[in-house]
């Protein structure tokens, strides 16, 4: 089963493409490689999750957030391919996410990014990875994500 398949299958909603917020492109293909720009968790209403965690946001909240990260990259992927089922393995992700000095579940945090990637690409969504903590993001959103995907035509 393709990866827009798996997408119906599974009854995900995916927001609208996100748009650069500055001078960037969301992203950008360099031979068999499309590397993705941070995403933050856009919903499908435009809102954003926000937050820091282990101050107003635990755990599920900073899972929720990076599975909604997910979502957002997904539809950055489909509006530069066509296709999710162009996407033949992601290669690596780097998860950044707002949370106090004390909070040590970042890891954790990104696997709702990561199930999320799993659950539409098989194995070929688990990839090499980085979770680390930082004190801010833009707009205070709770995870920033970026990846980079290997793609065929």
């Amino acid at each position: 089963m393709g990866a827009d398949a798996r997408i119906q299958e599974l009854k995900l909603e995916l927001p609208p493409a996100p748009k650069p917020v500055a001078t960037y492109v969301t992203a950008l293909r360099q031979g068999d490689l499309l590397y993705v720009s941070g995403h933050g968790p856009l919903k499908p209403d435009g809102s954003m999750f926000t937050g820091k965690l282990g101050a107003e946001l635990d755990l599920a909240a900073g899972q929720a957030a990076a599975r909604q990260v997910g979502l957002a990259i997904l539809a950055t992927l489909r509006a530069h391919l066509g296709s999710l089922d162009k996407v033949t393995r992601l290669v690596k992700t780097l998860g950044l996410v707002n949370c106090t000095a004390e909070f040590a579940q970042q890891p954790q945090v990104i696997n709702g990014y990561s199930d999320l990637m799993k659950d539409v690409f098989g194995d070929a969504g688990v990839g090499a990875r980085s979770a680390v903590g930082t004190n801010a993001l833009p707009g205070n959103i709770a995870v920033e994500i970026e990846a980079i995907f290997q793609v065929a035509d």
